[in-house]
């Protein structure tokens, strides 16, 4: 997933882009190009708004933040992109694609700088303090992006460009940038009438909060609710995992005892592995009703808000509903075309299911279990059958995936398919001392700089992300970016490694091709850079990065155990023998999601009760009751923190789709490691972001639309009746 810079508002008119998507990191260049227009010298007030200097050309002050300048700041910063935005509408010239659009592009760099700040802080430092903040400011920034977007005098210069035959003399890529602010402040409610606009902005305003209030419950269900272990109630547990545990108990005060706490890298190995049917059921049931226990951090009234004005404002923009207003600039078109593809997987992914449930009663019936399964069960039995199946124990294969090691192999993997190198680099401020910082090179040649921030800790938001710190650009003087990538790791115990799952190992290459994403972009305008594209093809590089795990080069030269000794052979014709096993649980918990967040969005302004929706939507698509939701209502922080991926979820079906048709060039074609398709798929796909349309840069780089065939393989399901293809060019 890329990370939102708070999903609830935009930083600055440079990513309106990203109106209706999340506000995500952009990218870096190889090239340099002349400076912008000079700017003015500015004496900021506070420290967060100044310019990046230093090495790597710039990069962010960490070290200066103080929560209580927060407030002080993101108001200088607004005060002054006001003043900017006034002298672009105010402009008595007529309008031109320099002194509007570029004008535009260069608006706002202090508010991006401090955004930057204040959204790390929201991700990953989300202290009681920074929440007063936070619930102060989000509104008001959600104010300030609508004054922007509802200037009526800003967007008339911009539609006159839109409309203007001379725009044509523009590049190609100059032509869709002037199309993305068009389409962007249109879908904003820039061509409102007064009335109307007044009451998008008290809504945004609303919304703001809630997504705020939302997330800060979610937080507080994450870091509330431990379950502490006893000696006689680890049985089950692999070595690691017990020594995970006590180091987890010791930072909660809890030294002597074992913490299973309550986020997925702690839940998931523990339902895996288990014996305890009671706790396994106690730590699914505080995982899974996350915002649901009916407290002070309940989501429910505030995820029904969300819907209702979240409906109402698609009404007064001119769409029957979210999901239509959502999908209205998206790769996919209309909820119907979304709905179809999820429904042409969702009955062999719940057959699967059928099958795995049987498959796992009849290992609890042979043991005398005297239990029908239950979600809780799901993942301890499903280890079982995959022992008994393919004699794989997912515990032995976990010795061999070291969480450094796997860091390298990703740098690896960069430097056989684009050519970078990953060095750690030391003076650069972070905002936590478990953060690391790498510059990245090709050729020699300054690329970017990552940062790798690892492990779990109160205030941090659960899962797994890619945020943005700085856009690429060619137009502000050759700007480079500035990424991260967040995970949610257990530390293990001091001198030992941290050993992780496969679908750990594959969360990190797949976060990690969000930041290969931004790393590649090579275009002029920061509007345009890296992931800031549609949210359905966002994922796709994303996805298409995981593949490279399973490649024998990777294996053989990074999957080794803690005394250097690599995985043997026959465990990886077990794992890849494995390969399909379990889909119909990982699809379906997913999709269940999709589907979900799509019909709840469709249902328009009805008086939605989430518990009994859930149920009845679940009744009519027959989902298997051993399985729930991989992200249920009141915990679905991808779609009620932000409007990013809300009507959106499908997004990672889509991306999958295109992520396991183009894998298949890859093989049609010398490999996974063939030199003419890496450049191939970087010259297509990563270095464009959003300067093409991306129906149009898959069907270079494939020669055709994605077909959903090779993803149906994958997973092991049969094929469709007819070929389908999916996502049609077209702004």
């Amino acid at each position: 997933m890329v990370s939102p810079m708070r999903q609830s508002f935009l930083i600055s008119v440079s990513v309106l882009a990203l109106a209706a998507s999340p506000v995500i990191a952009m990218a870096a260049t190889h090239k340099t190009h002349k400076a912008p227009p000079a700017q003015a010298a500015v004496a900021y007030k506070n420290a967060m708004l100044a310019p990046w200097t230093g090495r790597y050309g710039g990069y962010p002050r960490f070290d200066l933040v103080k929560v209580a300048d927060f407030k002080p700041a993101l108001e200088e910063a607004m005060a002054l992109e006001r003043r900017e935005i006034e002298a672009i509408a105010n402009n008595p010239a007529k309008p031109t694609f320099k002194n509007t659009i570029e004008a535009l592009e260069l608006a706002g760099q202090p508010l991006n700088r401090v955004g930057t700040f204040y959204s790390v802080w929201a991700s990953n430092l989300s202290t009681p303090a920074y929440q007063a903040v936070q619930n102060e400011m989000d509104p008001k920034l959600a104010a300030f992006n609508d004054e922007i977007v509802q200037n009526a005098k800003l967007f008339a210069r911009i539609k006159a460009l839109q409309d203007a035959a001379s725009t044509k003399a523009l590049t190609a890529e100059q032509q869709r940038l002037v199309w993305i602010y068009w389409s962007n402040f249109t879908r904003a409610g820039a061509a409102l009438d007064p009335k109307a606009k007044v009451r998008v902005g008290e809504i945004n305003q609303r919304l703001a909060s809630l997504f705020a209030k939302f997330g800060q419950n979610l937080q507080a269900d994450e870091a509330g609710w431990v379950t502490y272990l006893k000696a006689n109630e680890l049985g089950g547990l692999p070595e690691t995992l017990k020594a995970a545990a006590a180091q987890a108990a010791a930072d909660h005060g809890h030294k002597g005892e074992w913490a299973i706490t309550n986020s997925r890298s702690s839940m998931d190995p523990f339902l895996t592995y288990s014996d305890n049917r009671a706790l396994r059921e106690t730590v699914w049931r505080n995982y899974y009703s996350r915002g649901d226990h009916k407290d002070a951090h309940d989501n429910s009234a505030t995820m029904k808000e969300i819907l209702k004005l979240r409906y109402e404002r698609a009404r007064l923009l001119g769409y029957p509903t979210f999901a239509h207003w959502k999908l209205g600039d998206k790769m996919i078109k209309s909820p119907d075309e979304a709905m179809a593809l999820m429904l042409a997987v969702w009955p062999s992914a719940t057959a699967r299911v059928r099958q795995e449930v049987t498959d796992m009663q009849a290992v609890a019936d042979r043991e005398g279990a005297k239990i029908t399964i239950e979600a809780w069960d799901y993942r301890y039995y499903a280890e079982k059958v995959r022992k008994a199946k393919y004699d794989l124990d997912n515990g032995e294969v976990k010795t061999y995936l070291q969480l450094d090691k796997i860091r390298d192999a990703v740098f690896w993997e960069a430097g056989q398919l684009y050519g970078f190198k990953f060095t750690p680099v030391s003076g650069v401020p972070v905002f936590h001392p478990e953060v690391t910082v790498y510059e990245v090179t090709k050729a020699g040649q300054h690329v970017g700089l990552w940062y790798l921030d690892p492990y779990a800790r109160e205030g941090k938001n659960s899962g797994a992300w890619e945020q943005g710190y700085r856009p690429q650009s060619r137009f502000l003087g050759g700007q480079t970016p500035i990424v991260s990538n967040n995970t949610n790791f257990v530390k293990a115990a001091p001198g030992q490694p941290i050993l992780i799952s496969w679908d750990d190992a594959i969360t990190i290459f797949h976060e990690f091709g969000h930041a290969l994403h931004d790393l590649n972009s090579a275009v002029t305008y920061p509007t345009q850079a890296g992931t800031s594209v549609a949210t359905d093809f966002v994922e796709f590089p994303s996805q298409l990065n995981e593949n490279w795990l399973s490649t024998p080069e990777i294996l053989n030269k990074f999957a080794v155990n803690a005394k250097g000794e690599p995985i043997p052979a026959a465990l990886v014709e077990k794992i890849q023998k494995a390969s399909t096993f379990n889909q119909g649980f990982t699809v379906t918990e997913f999709m269940a999601s999709a589907i979900y967040d799509m019909k709840v969005h469709l249902a328009g302004g009805a008086d939605i009760d989430p518990d009994r929706f859930e149920a009845n939507l679940f009744t009519e698509l027959k989902m298997p009751k051993a399985v729930v939701m991989r992200h249920r209502p009141t915990m679905f922080g991808h779609i009620f923190s932000g409007d990013g991926y809300a009507a959106g979820y499908y997004s990672y079906l889509q991306s999958e789709v295109l992520d396991h048709d183009a894998f298949e060039a890859f093989l049609e074609h010398g490999g996974p490691y063939d030199k003419a398709m890496a450049k191939r798929y970087h010259d297509d796909i990563v270095s464009v972001g959003n300067t093409v349309d991306p129906a149009v840069a898959y069907r270079k780089f494939r020669g055709r639309d994605a077909k959903i065939d090779a993803y149906l393989r994958n997973k092991g399901f049969p094929a469709p009746a007819a070929a389908a293809t999916t996502g049609k060019a077209g702004d």
